[in-house]
């Protein structure tokens, strides 16, 4: 039973009340989340104080949306978002089978079960499943592998537009490059109301020139200077300015600031982009010039555009470098076109590392928004399975590798395989989830499906959503990237370890003259 008491001016909750309070809130947020799961996954409306909408079945996009004040709740969001940031799909998936094992681990612990041989059991069904999942896994061969192409279509919605974008994009980037795990394609893509859907080799700066007798387009070997800095004269203390010696070396600073930007024009460079602000002699002497200027770009553009065309950021004091190690700095790209109409400066053919941009465009912005987490999800997951292949799709892995650890369950000794229980019957959320959105009995189907995998020794067998018959998920094309599975599954058992081990909830003490907002009891 639960003990409340008072200790100094602290409230205390203990014991199972904890438990149940943390666990309920946490399928509080995975309801939530749940009916978006699979292709039959419907929408869900969030709307803000102000009346403002947004309609989307992104897992994220909701948890990150949704006014959440519980710690528990925000410890499962906190999770999503990490598993958003490195694998960039599978955040529902993870969430609904957290609400499941803590679900379970409730029931279990009150039947009396201790919650530290629940926990025990927990981990190594957790393990060894991912060990399962791993091993069924199919390597993807090649960016011109179709599963590759059907990994895009199923995390892109059935968006073939979307799906082949992404695909085109990762094959400019390279094998290379989605290898890297400091790359995220996810990253490349981007959204704007009344453009057309395209990819391109290049990448977007949305900034515009300083002035319309800028250049708007530039052609052939464009040399690019990337300052991280302001293009302005050095600065000096108003105390130097008042004595004639620092008024003289005001001047002199100007002068040669003016003599480094003519310099700048007889290099021939084509496009100065800079960090900071770029003063009035500066705009001017360059434009004159004939040369493209961007200010205050982000450090994203800036880093990725350096990169891009192979410059090396330079501060302004670089510009009083000999004309030789000036033309060591600067990058190269083949076009840089001014898209006036959506205030962007694209730049494309970069002689520095192959980047690519996805656009995606729409007629609304409610419209583009949604689109464009709809192709981030499928870059998301196209490097993934590129990363670490893919198993079979439709929640199959996970209600196979079940069955599994069901028949391995007799091998435990103890009560941790109450624990070892917990994960046994979480792996079948997804599959029940997705077959229930689906509009057919969970229970059922998940039988039929069960038999079937034993009898014909195979993972890959599972309920399609539009016939409600049995199929093969791989030949019917519905496959997730394994690193999804596992993170998800990796980042659920963490988050039911975490909370299960929280025994106590203590409301800490207000400070004198404020005010404790939140319930750590609610949502």
């Amino acid at each position: 039973m639960s003990r409340k008491h008072m200790a100094g001016s602290s409230d205390v909750d203990e014991n199972l009340s904890a438990l149940l309070t943390n666990a309920n809130a946490v399928r509080a947020i995975a309801s939530a989340v749940e009916g978006t799961l699979g292709s039959k996954g419907l929408d869900t409306m969030l709307v803000d104080r102000f009346g403002e909408t947004v309609i989307t079945n992104d897992g994220i996009t909701i948890l990150n949306t949704m006014q959440v004040k519980h710690p528990a709740a925000r410890l499962v969001i906190n999770t999503a978002q990490a598993q958003e940031e490195v694998v960039g799909d599978g955040t529902t998936t993870a969430t609904i089978m957290a609400g499941a094992l803590l679900t379970e681990g409730v029931n279990q612990a009150l039947k009396g079960v201790p919650v530290t041989q629940i926990i025990a059991g927990l981990i190594d069904g957790v393990e060894r499943a991912i060990e399962i999942l791993n091993r069924d896994a199919l390597r993807v061969e090649g960016l011109d592998d179709p599963l590759l192409g059907q990994v895009a279509l199923i995390a892109g919605r059935m968006r073939t537009d979307i799906a082949d974008l992404v695909l085109e994009a990762a094959r400019l980037v390279g094998p290379d490059k989605l290898s890297d795990p400091a790359f995220k394609l996810a990253d490349a893509v981007l959204s704007q109301e009344g453009a057309d859907n395209e990819v391109f080799s290049g990448i977007i700066v949305e900034k515009e020139p300083l002035n319309d007798q800028m250049p708007s387009e530039l052609q052939g070997q464009v040399s690019i200077l990337v300052v991280d800095d302001a293009l302005e004269p050095e600065e000096m203390e108003e105390e130097a300015l008042a004595t004639e010696a620092g008024f003289k070396k005001y001047l002199n600073l100007r002068e040669e600031f003016t003599d480094n930007l003519y310099r700048l024009v007889d290099m021939g460079i084509g496009m100065v982009v800079v960090d900071r602000g770029v003063s009035d002699i500066a705009e001017e002497i360059l434009a004159d010039g004939g040369i493209m200027v961007l200010k205050r770009v982000s450090s994203l553009d800036l880093g990725r555009l350096a990169e891009h065309v192979g410059a090396r950021p330079v501060k302004r004091t670089a510009l009083k470098r000999s004309q030789g190690d000036l033309l060591k700095c600067l990058g190269t790209a083949e076009t840089v076109v001014h898209m006036e109409q959506l205030k962007q400066v694209r730049v494309m053919g970069g002689l520095g590392k192959s980047l690519a941009t996805v656009l995606v465009g729409a007629s609304t912005g409610e419209v583009v928004d949604e689109r464009s987490r709809i192709a981030r999800d499928a870059a998301g997951a196209v490097q993934a399975a590129f990363q670490g292949g893919v198993v079979s799709g439709g929640g199959t892995a996970e209600l196979a590798a079940s069955g599994e650890l069901l028949q391995s369950r007799s091998e435990l000794r103890g009560m941790t395989g109450y624990g070892f229980d917990c994960v046994i019957e979480a792996l079948k959320r997804p599959f029940c989830q997705i077959v229930d959105n689906a509009g057919f009995n969970s229970l059922e189907k998940m039988e039929e499906v069960i038999a079937a995998q034993v009898q014909n020794n195979s993972s890959r067998l599972g309920i399609d959503c539009d016939e409600g018959q049995i199929r093969d998920m791989v030949e019917l094309g519905v496959v997730d990237p394994l690193p999804v599975k596992t993170y998800a599954l990796r980042a659920a058992g963490e988050i039911a370890e975490a909370i299960l081990r929280i025994n106590t909830i203590i409301r800490a003490r207000e400070e004198e003259g404020t005010e404790l907002t939140g319930d750590p009891a609610g949502l």
